[in-house]
């Protein structure tokens, strides 16, 4: 049986028993950790997750075609994801390449407003249940093992501020500015005014709200805008967790429209998820499901664009298990919100969302994802020599004394 084959190729770490349809058990791996037992329900899910497991496997564990009798989705996932290395790689044709990227990432106006609200105009409510208070839906910045997810939240947010360099009444675009918590927080401590673009109807309603109920208004401004139509200058430009909704076929737009519209002493900070492998595919199910249109670039992708684009590289930061841990706290705040989500939503869905936040935890621990963090700009002396200023920096905007003032 062709499910059987390549389930003994593929796991050999691990304890995972496999029961398929036929009523025969499968005992898989070296025993290794936690025990985990699966049944598979039906023929026609061995037939699906057979030919094609990187999409069949969620829509399995989805819609009841794939059972866990022990143990958790993520021990399944955990599985899965120690012994990827194990998995027969396939090489793409060009022409497969091309078609991917005109067909599913070209992400005309239309497309890209569509692919956004598919994934971010869900319930705010929703997204409240397992993000952090500021409703920040991106890597964390981890600066000891036992921060709390706020804290490093937080962290993340002044790491930004200060390779942004960022002073008083200087304007500022947020690329993708999500409900908005970047934004305020520039605004706010560093007294910014900061503009903020984004195409989820959801998010600038929570974010425009915001910025009224905090007396922000006049500093941190929201818009239903595609980062192609921006008009600028600005003196700083900032994009959190966007650059992966671009789409292939977009980079050297992206940063194009970055260079156009930063100002000859200006400073962006691009942050992304990366991947430090050579260029690869969006994982069909994640593709379906969860992010349509996006892609995640290997560095050697982005380099060539912004250089063309004219852009200096000032700083290149890669954050490793930053957003595996991000997505740990997620997961727990998530389980601990379950039953109200489902109320929400319904079984289906929840199940979804965990193979998700599992699937993308184990991409940052036993794949090549990674995130970037890209400080540009125009000119070769628009940033000090040395890293200094960036501790130095947010040291200052933590102190107990500037906070108290």
């Amino acid at each position: 049986m062709a499910l059987q084959s390549l389930l003994r190729k593929v796991v050999r770490e691990g304890a995972l028993q496999v029961r398929l349809p036929s009523g025969a058990v499968l005992d898989l791996g070296d025993g290794s950790g936690p025990p985990v037992r699966i049944a598979i329900t039906s023929h026609r899910w061995v037939a699906k997750i057979a030919a094609n497991p990187n999409l069949a496997v969620g829509e399995a564990y989805m819609d009841g075609g794939l059972v866990i009798e022990q143990g958790e989705v993520w021990d399944l996932c955990e599985v899965i994801g120690r012994n990827l290395r194990n998995r027969p790689r396939k090489r793409a044709h060009p022409l497969a390449r091309l078609l991917l990227d005109w067909r599913m990432q070209a992400n005309q106006r239309w497309a890209a407003r569509r692919n956004v609200a598919h994934h971010y105009d869900l319930s705010v409510d929703f997204y409240r249940r397992f993000l952090d208070a500021d409703m920040q839906y991106s890597c964390a910045y981890f600066t000891r093992p036992d921060a709390s997810l706020e804290d490093a939240q937080l962290a993340k947010k002044r790491h930004l501020a200060a390779k942004l360099l960022l002073e008083a009444d200087q304007s500022v675009l947020d690329i993708g500015c999500g409900w908005g918590g970047l934004a305020l927080t520039l605004a706010e401590e560093t007294g910014a005014k900061v503009d903020g673009v984004t195409l989820s109807t959801e998010q600038l309603a929570t974010a425009t709200a915001r910025a009224e109920a905090q007396g922000l208004a006049g500093r941190a401004r929201f818009s239903l805008t595609d980062y192609r139509d921006v008009e600028g200058p600005y003196d700083r430009i900032v994009s959190v967790g966007m650059f992966e909704h671009v789409g292939r076929p977009n980079f050297q737009a992206y940063f194009d429209q970055v260079a156009r519209l930063l100002k000859d002493d200006g400073v962006a900070v691009i942050h992304s998820i990366g991947r430090s492998e050579a260029p690869s595919f969006t994982n069909p199910w994640i593709a379906k499901y969860i992010f349509p249109g996006g892609y995640i670039p290997a560095i050697s992708e982005v380099m060539a664009c912004v250089e063309r684009a004219g852009l200096v590289v000032c700083d290149i930061e890669i954050l490793r298990l930053h957003y595996a841990e991000t997505i740990k706290a997620w997961r727990a705040r998530f389980a601990a919100q379950r039953a109200r989500i489902a109320e929400l939503y319904d079984e289906r869905f929840c199940r979804m969302w965990e193979f998700y936040l599992c699937l993308s935890e184990i991409a940052f621990r036993y794949r090549d994802h990674m995130v970037f963090q890209l400080q540009l700009a125009k000119s070769v002396s628009a940033v000090p020599m040395t890293r200094d200023y960036i501790g130095e920096t947010e040291s200052r905007l933590a102190s107990p004394q500037r906070r108290a003032a």
